[in-house]
This record gives C-alpha cells, sequence and structure tokens, in this order.
C-alpha cells in the first residue's frame, strides 16, 4: 500500500449524506457530488489512483478497465448485491479483492417482488390508467375482474435470500410455493416455507401461474428464461423479474405478451435498462404490463445499509483481515 495515513477510495455516484460523510471522516474519499454515471475516461482514472473503489451496478468493471489499474488498486467494494457489472476472476487474479453488500436488500426486494406478483394478476397499473384519463364510468359486477392470488402456484427461480423471504409473503397470501434452484434446500427449509422442489425448471414452468425471477445475473443464468422456455408457460401465467434484466429474452417475452401467448409481466429490471423497450411500454399502456425503474431495493433503510456494509468492507480490509462479504469466483 502506499504510504498515506488513509486510503484513498473512490465513490463512483452519490451515496447517502450519513453514508458520505462516515466515509471522509475514514478515508480519504472523493465523492460523485454530481450522481452522473461515471463515463469510461472517469472510471479509468479512477482505478488508476484509487486504493479502493466504489462502484454500482451501473459502472462496468471489465478485464480492459482492471487492465489499466495501477498497482496500488486492492479492493473493489460494490455497492449492491449483484457483482454481474465486474469481472471478479480477472480482479482476483490481479489480486484485487471484492466484496458486495449481501443480506441488507432482501426484505425491500422481496416486498417489491411481492407487490409485482399482487399489482400485474389484480391489474392495478391498468385501473390506474383509467383514473388518469377520466374513463372510469362507476362501479360494475363484471368490469375490470383481474386473477385471485390465493390458491395459485408461484415458481420461485433462485431459491437464496430474496427467494425465501418472497416465499414467506406469498405463502401468507395463499399460494402455492414452487422453486427451481441451483442446489435443493434442506428439507427442514423447505418444510418451513411449505415450498416444492423442482430439479427441472421445464416442467416447473409449464405448471406455474406465476413465475418469479429471483437468481443473480451469472453467465449460466443469461437468457436462462429463453425463447423455447417462455413457450412452455400457460397462457395464463404472469412472469415476474426483480433480479437482472438478461435474464429474460426480452424480446421474446415481449412478443409472447403482445399475442396473448403470456398473460402479462411484471418488471424491476430491464435488459438494455436504463432503456425500455418502446413496445413494453405501449404493452404497459394496454395494461399488460407493470414497468418499474429498478425499484426493488429502493429504500433509505436498505441504501443506509448498504453504505454501512462498504465501509465495514472497506475498514475490515485496510486493517488486515479479510473483509466479511468478500466475493470469489467459485460463489459465482
Amino acid at each position: 500500500m502506499p504510504n498515506r495515513k488513509k486510503p484513498l477510495v473512490v465513490v463512483t455516484r452519490k451515496l447517502p449524506d450519513q453514508i458520505e460523510t462516515r466515509m471522509r471522516e475514514l478515508f480519504e474519499t472523493r465523492l460523485n457530488v454530481d450522481d452522473q454515471p461515471m463515463s469510461h475516461a472517469d472510471l479509468v482514472a479512477a482505478v488508476k489512483a484509487a486504493d479502493v473503489i466504489v462502484p454500482t451496478v451501473t459502472d462496468k468493471i471489465d478485464s480492459a478497465l482492471l487492465s489499466q489499474a495501477g498497482p496500488q488498486l486492492r479492493l473493489i467494494a460494490q455497492f449492491g448485491n449483484g457483482v454481474d457489472n465486474i469481472d471478479v476472476a480477472t480482479a482476483v487474479q490481479r489480486g484485487i479483492t471484492v466484496t458486495n453488500t449481501p443480506g441488507v436488500l432482501t426484505e425491500d426486494t422481496a416486498d417489491m417482488t411481492m407487490a409485482l406478483v399482487l399489482a400485474v394478476p389484480r391489474r392495478l397499473a391498468e385501473g390506474f390508467e383509467v383514473l388518469e384519463h377520466g374513463e372510469w364510468g362507476g362501479w360494475s359486477p363484471t368490469w375490470m375482474l383481474g386473477k385471485r392470488i390465493s390458491g395459485k402456484r408461484l415458481g420461485i427461480i433462485g431459491m437464496g435470500r430474496i427467494g425465501q423471504a418472497l416465499a414467506k409473503r406469498a405463502g401468507a397470501f395463499g399460494m402455492q410455493i414452487h422453486y427451481h434452484n441451483r442446489r435443493r434446500l434442506s428439507e427442514k427449509v423447505e418444510q418451513a416455507l411449505n415450498a416444492t422442489y423442482w430439479e427441472s425448471l421445464d416442467q416447473m414452468l409449464a405448471r406455474m401461474d406465476i413465475i418469479s425471477v429471483n437468481c443473480p445475473h451469472t453467465p449460466a443464468t443469461y437468457h436462462l428464461l429463453s425463447a423455447r422456455r417462455l413457450k412452455l408457460l400457460k397462457k395464463e401465467a404472469f412472469v415476474v423479474n426483480t433480479a437482472r434484466g438478461e435474464i429474460i429474452d426480452e424480446a421474446a417475452l415481449t412478443r409472447m405478451i403482445e399475442a396473448g401467448d403470456i398473460a402479462g409481466a411484471g418488471l424491476d429490471v430491464f435488459e438494455s435498462e436504463p432503456a425500455v423497450n418502446p413496445r413494453l411500454l405501449k404493452l404497459a399502456k394496454a395494461g399488460k404490463v407493470v414497468l418499474l425503474p429498478h425499484m426493488g431495493s429502493a429504500t433509505i433503510e436498505g441504501r443506509i445499509d448498504m453504505g454501512e456494509k462498504v465501509i465495514v468492507n472497506i475498514k475490515t480490509y485496510m486493517d488486515g483481515h479479510k473483509p466479511p462479504d468478500r466475493v470469489l469466483p467459485s460463489m459465482l
């Protein structure tokens, strides 16, 4: 490490004020006051100068960028749970430790996922559109009928912390819980969640009323819900995604909803975000999909908890210990 009293920490986006204040107390910190995503040139300058860089999901920390890093860069302390924006293998190869902020987003993301599980079948966004345009003629017994949630089969793809938190919420609504995961949960956890495991994702997809995507985005999960797999869904099925847009073939999903081959979707993430497919926006106007701007973890409490985890990871590393939230290629 360079002979500095405090390590130089470069933060790529605006963080909660109390987190930035604490960082400036502990470290020599460069903040992004304007909160504009850093350009590639800015990121190059950051990795050349910093001992620690604190990126977010919007920053692409790939092998090309890491090849330009100065020898003093020793820690990438991600502000966020997912690390699909970071080439973790290359970082570790170059002797750079990578950390994330797991656990603190679980409840918030599960809440938002459950909100979408409710919003799509019950046509909440469509109902608001009617009010907004002054088209409501009053209550009617047969108008704006949605689908009952209780008793429906929910298929959860990815049964980590968020998937399990969603299962608890959905179970309270009387839904039948099914899941597909890389590894089967213990019998004790399955019984607690009243969850049915499917080794075959294809077989599960064909039998569910609602599918929720809650797995991380990795090379193995890119377009996990491919056009072929989406065709396995029942016509009455809904898809919810609060994980990463790249896990679903968004173009195929859009086509199938337009054609009436899938009932609808609730999406908080998109394949090319912040760009959103205009055809999805059109489907939203028609009440076929509910779209949110990547809000799943967006609570004040969640963001502060994330920042505190980042600080703990940096401080622990700088004190010569293994940070608690270290990410290794074998974990991905």
